[in-house]
């Protein structure tokens, strides 16, 4: 019985197995926590870079035959996997759910995104690829975009459903086949539900190989030949030695970072809006967000009435056992990112800033916490944190809002709060971006928009929408005579 005659998520497909040319047994398994319990979810296959190698030669093999399969064949394969995404959207959630932490509406924000992405991607087949270039002496001049050949794909944990298709379905929509390694944390979410899906959607064997493992396989995944791009979403500091190993093989790389996204708050915003825009940014999946609002500058005249009715959001939220309990914020992803958070916050405190509300945790729950008084150089103002902390400061003149908010290395996205636009849009073209929010928090995303930030956030790339032909092809020159000319020599 083929794997496409079991029911769809059952764990006996991904048992120890990688997804390597088909379902096959892996030389190590690896069990995945339920981080709200810390009981064993399932067992995966982890991947060695003597799978990385084979993978991608199989990958390469593969692309010359999927990128000539008609497009409508192509398309159709995106739509249909669309549809099984929305079909099998129950099962899904809750995996999504126990396997990072979230609660169920952040499940559906990615079950809903990647199935934009999917349906954007059937789009991009057949959407014009090229253009005509002037010429003279009767050659026809193109210009088109070809695939890379090979896209290697390197995903996180924190949403890792839509941080994996959001490269892999315009990858192969484009034309390349694709390796994916998800964090080893979240497998499932991040990749083997995404190989299902695919391969009951009728994929070619071989175009998507899926392989969790952890920084030797990406390691290995940078110094391949036969991958031709990378594209990773992480942290920062890991960006830079993803760049640094593919640039030593001229590959392709898109790097989409951190963030220490700030939210302004200007002196004549609506107060109740401003706390609610902050809460949400800050607190949403227990702030392991690249775009989490991790700087609230408040205006003096505001900041005492933001930071109150922050603090009483913080302190009435509900933290718990998503997959069990109606409440806001789950666990982090492991104890090791709860003592990060936790240092943060504590040597913060001991550098000047006052805890209004949280600070503490049990087991790998943190509570909504509020710091006060921050100012520059404490590491609450200077690090990604990624969780759930809101840091405020006050200002006192635009001028100073723009200095604190241009203290930073980051630059992924920022939220301006006024009830005037165009204050507002003056203030924030001081302020260097990749995402611009006036009168919103710094969280959002769409399956259309070119998403991904500047500075230590990114290295310009972009995924999603036109950004995807920029990113996941390159120009071919073109030129088409009748007959070869005669030269003088």
């Amino acid at each position: 019985m083929g794997s496409n005659d079991i029911p769809f998520l059952n764990t006996g497909i991904w048992n120890g197995k990688l997804f390597l040319s088909g379902w096959n047994a892996a030389s190590a398994a690896h069990e995945i926590l339920e981080p709200a319990t810390g009981s064993v979810l399932t067992r995966v296959g982890m991947a060695t870079p003597a799978d990385v190698a084979e993978a991608a030669k199989r990958a390469r093999a593969a692309q010359a035959a999927w990128v000539a399969l008609p497009y409508e064949q192509r398309a159709a394969i995106f739509r249909k996997a669309a549809v099984i995404i929305e079909r099998e959207s129950e099962g899904m959630t809750q995996w999504i759910v126990r396997e990072t932490g979230c609660i169920p509406p952040k499940a559906g924000v990615e079950l809903h995104m990647a199935v934009g992405i999917l349906n954007e991607a059937a789009g991009m087949v057949t959407q014009p690829s090229g253009l005509v270039l002037p010429s003279d002496g009767g050659r026809i001049s193109l210009a088109r975009r070809v695939p890379h050949g090979v896209v290697g794909v390197i995903s996180p944990f924190n949403f890792p459903l839509i941080l994996s298709i959001r490269a892999v379905a315009p990858g192969l929509a484009a034309g390349n086949t694709v390796v994916l390694k998800p964090d080893p944390h979240t497998p499932i979410t991040g990749g083997y539900l995404i190989a299902r899906v695919f391969e009951e959607a009728g994929l070619p064997k071989d175009c998507l190989q899926v392989l969790p493992g952890g920084a030797d396989v990406g390691q290995a995944m940078c110094a391949d030949p036969n991958i031709a791009m990378i594209s990773f979403t992480g942290s920062t500091a890991a960006g830079r030695s993803v760049g640094e190993l593919a640039g030593k093989t001229l590959k392709k790389v898109t790097l989409e970072l951190g963030g220490k996204n700030r939210l302004v708050i200007l002196d004549d915003a609506d107060v109740d809006l401003a706390a609610s825009c902050a809460a949400w940014g800050a607190y949403l999946h227990q702030g392991q967000i690249c775009m989490t609002t991790g700087v609230i500058l408040a205006h003096e005249k505001v900041a005492k009435k933001v930071t109150e009715l922050l603090t009483e959001k913080a302190n009435h939220l509900p933290v718990g056992d998503p997959a069990t309990q109606q409440v806001a914020l789950g666990p982090l992803i492991n104890a090791r990112q709860r003592d990060r958070v936790h240092s943060i916050v504590q040597d913060s405190i001991k550098q000047g800033a006052k805890l209004a509300a949280g600070g503490s945790y049990e087991g790998n729950f943190y509570k909504p916490t509020v710091l006060t008084g921050v100012q520059p150089g404490m590491r609450c103002f200077e690090e990604e944190v990624f969780g759930p902390v809101a840091s405020v400061v006050s200002f006192s003149s635009e001028d100073e809002a723009v200095g604190l908010a241009n203290r930073t290395e980051y630059g992924l996205s920022l939220g301006v709060i006024s009830a005037s636009t165009s204050r507002a849009l003056a203030l924030a073209a001081r302020i260097p971006t990749g995402l611009l929010h006036i009168n919103d928090q710094t969280v959002a995303d769409e399956p259309h928009i070119p998403f991904g930030g500047r500075g230590a956030s990114g290295n310009g790339g972009r995924h999603g929408g036109p950004a995807n032909w920029e990113e996941f092809t390159q120009w071919q020159w073109v030129t088409i005579k009748d007959s070869a000319p005669r030269y003088p020599f």
